[in-house]
């Protein structure tokens, strides 16, 4: 079954209302971050590619053709590439930003996911996340626990219980404290490799 993210028009309206709502900022703070060659993992219908730095040469990866076509109508100066987050089709160390904007909820396999990213990650270069993670309060993951099978099949696989922030330390990286943000279970933070 086809979820959500896997239907541009639906996903686009759904992004549309939370930007409006606030989400805007927080998309701003992921793009205006990069810097460089930049990767667009899971770049889905495109909407960071708009945002990024006049100077940043964007290459953007999804797993579905569909809201890859999508993405190159909202940004065509991009390169989209047909791939997966879990096997990237790059050379090591060839990109200076990696963007993830909503992304680790929805890979099959995380860590081998973040292991991809540092692989093709500038030593010197930053993962730049925008997540929503699994709930600090008991009471919420809870909730999350249970409605994650019904809500991973209708969403087309989002995990609203995954610890992103703790696979990402896991992954081989250490979060900076400069413009970390935790905002009920809406993260955003910038990352860099540990070597």
């Amino acid at each position: 079954m086809r979820g959500v993210e896997q239907i541009p028009w639906l996903y686009d309206s759904m992004c549309s209302i939370y930007e409006a709502l606030g989400l805007a900022r927080w998309r701003r703070w992921l793009v205006l971050g990069a810097r460089g060659r930049v990767l667009d993992l899971g770049c889905g219908t495109g909407r960071n590619l708009p945002l990024l730095p006049t100077d940043a040469r964007a290459v953007a990866l999804d797993p579905s053709w569909d809201v890859l076509l999508r993405a190159r109508r909202r940004a065509g100066g991009a390169r989209f590439v047909l791939g997966s987050a879990e096997a990237l089709p790059f050379r090591d160390g060839v990109f200076d930003t990696v963007l993830s904007g909503f992304v680790f909820c929805s890979i099959p396999d995380p860590g081998r996911g973040l292991s991809e990213a540092r692989r093709v990650l500038d030593p010197d270069g930053q993962l730049r996340m925008l997540e929503h993670v699994r709930s600090g309060q008991p009471w919420k993951a809870w909730i999350q626990d249970a409605v994650q099978p019904t809500w991973t099949r209708l969403t087309g696989g989002c995990h609203p219980n995954r610890d992103t922030e703790a696979a990402v330390l896991a992954g081989g990286f250490r979060i900076e404290p400069e413009g970390r943000r935790a905002e009920g279970n809406l993260r955003r933070f910038s990352a860099r490799r540990v070597d």
